[in-house]
């Protein structure tokens, strides 16, 4: 039994575009620029947003308010003075807000302070949406913070219109959080009035 001819094998054949070993140099070479290339051309890593009810699109917060950018409603000669502020989500929208406490510009004696929530709607300027303590209850903030979505704070008063302004004689820790839309007032654990 005769086997067919088999034809010569195309690589072996000499042909004058038949590869040499210079080709191959060149192909190695090419294909090394373009992995080399392809490691500086990544593409920008992905933010995968979740679908579904109660699904939150992850990215990066936004930044709290800035009281500076806010015209607070105190009525002073001068721009309001801001003593104290802190900032965190208070009412669960994954963005911040920031509580501060002001007071007009004195001279002597500690003015009362105003404890406001500013906040920053997804459209627009940052704005004050809640009065926590007015300039009428004649308090000072000794102490602010804010954590775990909740605003505490000392708070300084006197007990009668004959103690001088300067020297507080009461001292009350109050808290407040956000409950059926509304900022609602307690008495932190294991706090006092002295």
């Amino acid at each position: 039994m005769q086997h067919p001819a088999v034809p010569e094998l195309a690589h072996t054949v000499d042909r004058p575009w038949a590869t040499r070993p210079i080709h191959w140099v060149a192909t190695a070479a090419a294909l090394a620029a373009v992995v080399a290339a392809s490691g500086f051309l990544q593409p920008d890593p992905a933010t995968a947003a979740q679908t579904g009810p109660g699904a939150h699109a992850r990215s990066a917060p936004a930044p709290a308010p800035d009281p500076a950018a806010v015209d607070l409603p105190l009525v002073c000669p001068t721009r309001p003075v801001v003593a104290k502020k802190a900032s965190g989500d208070l009412d669960g929208d994954g963005s911040p807000e920031t509580v501060v406490s002001a007071h007009c510009e004195a001279g002597s004696g500690s003015p009362p302070h105003a404890l406001y929530v500013i906040t920053r709607p997804r459209a627009g300027e940052p704005r004050v949406v809640a009065t926590l303590v007015d300039t009428k209850d004649q308090l000072t903030v000794s102490d602010l913070t804010v954590r775990g979505g909740a605003v505490t704070a000392s708070l300084l008063g006197y007990s009668s219109l004959d103690v001088p302004r300067c020297c507080p004689d009461r001292h009350d820790e109050a808290k407040w959080q956000w409950k059926n839309g509304a900022f609602t007032r307690s008495t932190p654990a294991a706090a006092g009035s002295v």
